[in-house]
């Protein structure tokens, strides 16, 4: 599927003492009437559980100028107290982390979990959605790598 250009976002969610996040390019629009969303999530990897278990989570669309970022929240393994500390962010009213400076920001509740090989289907609902200030050109994922798009 690298061939397919898809939109960078970083997903976060507060659990077990923690924020955790990672960076996605599987959210896709689910329906308009209710509006929903999916995100797709290894089961292995920690964010599965923590989402799971807050049973809520933001969606940061990230800016061009977001680049690394999206490559912090991709790094295996980065110790998770304090991953956020590089990041500017606010907090939503769950309270899960939603970075500033992105294009577009999604507050969800999930609403079901569906197995799919090595991942979950995480199907939610849109609670709150904002715009960015400034549009700017947005993060793109072609070929294992990030690009933009004015």
């Amino acid at each position: 599927m690298g061939r397919l250009a898809k939109g960078v976002a970083v997903v976060t969610t507060t659990a077990f003492g923690h924020d955790h996040a990672l960076t996605a390019d599987s959210v896709t629009s689910v329906s308009l009437d209710p509006v929903l969303l999916l995100i797709c999530v290894d089961t292995d990897a920690r964010f599965h559980d923590a989402v799971l278990e807050s049973r809520v989570f933001g969606v940061s669309v990230l800016a061009a100028s977001q680049r690394g970022l999206a490559a912090w929240f991709a790094t295996p393994g980065r110790p998770v107290p304090g991953q956020m500390d590089r990041a500017p962010h606010t907090r939503a009213v769950t309270g899960v982390p939603l970075l500033t400076g992105a294009l577009a920001t999604v507050e969800c509740s999930v609403r079901d979990v569906h197995p799919a090989g090595d991942h979950s289907i995480i199907v939610a609902a849109v609670d709150r959605f904002s715009l960015g200030g400034d549009p700017g050109a947005a993060l793109v994922h072609f070929r294992g790598q990030y690009s933009t798009l004015p």
